[in-house]
């Protein structure tokens, strides 16, 4: 068995990414959190305001002998739009940009490689940024795996996730999780 790894992305509500990577083979846990961002322990409330820095993101933990950094970042890419600046949908503000938060100098290479083919894939258009490295807060409890429960009767989540698993599902049936 291979150590896990970490991975750190932002693409919006984190309730939204979070609920796809669940679903990934080889994703041993997802937490959302904050990330990006000036203000010590910042809470949801304030990270909503915009007025932090910090972006709503998710860290994973994976085993990369099932997939890799570089699969994870793919489907990071595709299940987002990663040409949208400071807002994935209705959400707008900087705390949804669309990140990626390489932890060294390898994953720094793969975002950069990831961001060159979503790139060919979406006319040179991608404002994804790399950043970091930066300080993690995890959210608050209520925010964990939140599609898996609260989210489920949630408007908002039901209209924006279910296109994004099916995306993941789509493009990525080699990468789903056997129910």
């Amino acid at each position: 068995m291979s150590a896990s790894e970490t991975a750190i992305v932002a693409g919006g509500c984190f309730w939204c990414t979070e609920a796809v990577f669940r679903m990934c083979a080889g994703v041993e846990e997802v937490e959302s959190g904050y990330i990006g961002g000036s203000v010590p322990n910042p809470t949801y409330k304030q990270v909503c305001s915009g007025d932090t820095g910090h972006a709503e993101a998710i860290r994973i933990t994976f085993d990369p002998a099932v997939i890799s950094y570089a699969d994870l970042l793919d489907v990071f890419m595709a299940t987002h739009d990663p040409t949208q600046l400071n807002r994935q949908g209705n959400d707008i503000g900087t705390q949804y940009r669309s990140a990626i938060f390489p932890l060294d100098d390898a994953q720094r290479a793969e975002a950069e490689a990831a961001i060159a083919r979503a790139n060919a894939e979406h006319g040179g258009k991608v404002v994804t940024t790399i950043e970091g490295p930066a300080e993690w807060y995890p959210a608050e409890d209520y925010h964990q795996e939140y599609w898996q429960g609260e989210g489920q009767r949630n408007p908002y989540c039901l209209a924006v996730i279910p296109p994004k698993l099916a995306k993941l599902r789509k493009g990525f049936a080699q990468r789903v999780k056997e129910s």
